[in-house]
């Protein structure tokens, strides 16, 4: 009698082991899940998880609850979510400056993007594009690079912030054409664009979602855009690699991460389902027409890219100084 029980028991021990992977697998998720998005409502972060959670929802049957946690270049969202309980019910949005440019910005982090984070997919890369105010005589990268050198010091790049996607592809272009324009951070995009419009700064690396209706009005002028492929709402426009800066690639790319200790069989549903709303029709409308690049693959691939962009920005920001506001 004591022997069935002792096998009985040790069955149920083995069942319980085998429990968390395979009903996980099969049943995840069984209750809603929170999206933490470290930027606030509005924006591109923000917009862009809307509507991935909207058709997610479809296929999981459970809300997803979107939790905004704007704030200091993004490292307290990003610290919550690496700090959440690693059970595939708290998943994040991660772009460029939490995960591959705080490293190196920031003194310290609450956080390690490397070990205490596991990326899940990339959602999308967003190129952005060098615009100059029609004043500027440049018609041209080639142009405006002879400009610069012939005035150092004379023209300036507006950015929205240290740090940022704008600001570093400015620092890149300095070193790469090795010319000599000030950098004015701004406390946003939208009052950094207002001024590039108004004559007050020379040009701006803007994201695409904000700089194609002012390229497309006439009110700025698009000289190249940072993909390494011509984007198809700008044709005309070169990449900066045509236009006479090989290699010159930047992009404000995004995907989903989790706590680093969330079960792969988690992470590889996630995946699975992110990837087939990604290729539905209406999702890659959406994010084309906004001139970025639809993303997806798998988790590995997203991690290296985490993993080259860190070198590559923290090369950048060390030879630039540049530092957290």
């Amino acid at each position: 009698m004591i022997r069935t029980l002792m096998r009985h028991a040790s069955a149920l021990a083995l069942v319980t082991l085998l429990l968390p992977s395979t009903l996980l697998a099969q049943a995840y998720p069984a209750k809603p899940v929170r999206w933490i998005v470290p930027y606030a409502a509005g924006g591109s972060a923000d917009t862009r998880a809307r509507q991935i959670t909207h058709e997610l929802i479809k296929l999981w049957g459970q809300p997803i609850i979107i939790e905004n946690k704007p704030g200091a270049g993004a490292v307290p969202g990003t610290d919550l979510i690496a700090k959440a309980v690693p059970d595939g019910y708290t998943i994040g949005m991660g772009n460029l400056a939490p995960l591959a440019v705080n490293p190196t910005l920031f003194k310290s982090l609450p956080y390690d993007p490397i070990k205490d984070l596991a990326p899940v997919v990339l959602l999308e890369k967003g190129p952005l594009v060098l615009m100059v105010n029609p004043s500027i005589p440049a018609k041209s990268l080639a142009e405006l690079i002879a400009l610069a050198k012939a005035k150092p010091g004379t023209l300036t790049f507006a950015s929205s912030g240290n740090g940022g996607a704008h600001h570093l592809s400015g620092e890149m272009f300095k070193a790469m054409a090795g010319i000599d324009i000030n950098h004015i951070p701004y406390k946003g995009g939208a009052p950094a664009a207002s001024d590039l419009m108004g004559g007050h700064v020379s040009m701006m690396f803007e994201l695409m979602y904000s700089g194609l209706p002012a390229v497309k009005s006439g009110k700025l002028r698009a000289l190249a855009v940072t993909s390494s492929q011509r984007l198809p709402v700008l044709p005309d426009v070169p990449t900066m690699a045509e236009a006479g800066l090989p290699g010159f690639e930047s992009s404000n790319w995004q995907g989903i991460v989790v706590p680093a200790a969330t079960p792969r069989n988690i992470v590889t549903k996630i995946n699975a389902d992110a990837v087939k709303v990604l290729n539905m029709p209406e999702m890659r409308e959406k994010i084309v027409a906004q001139g970025n690049q639809v993303g997806g693959g798998t988790p590995e691939e997203f991690g290296a890219l985490i993993r080259s962009e860190t070198a590559k920005w923290g090369k950048v920001v060390r030879e630039a100084g540049v530092r957290a506001d």
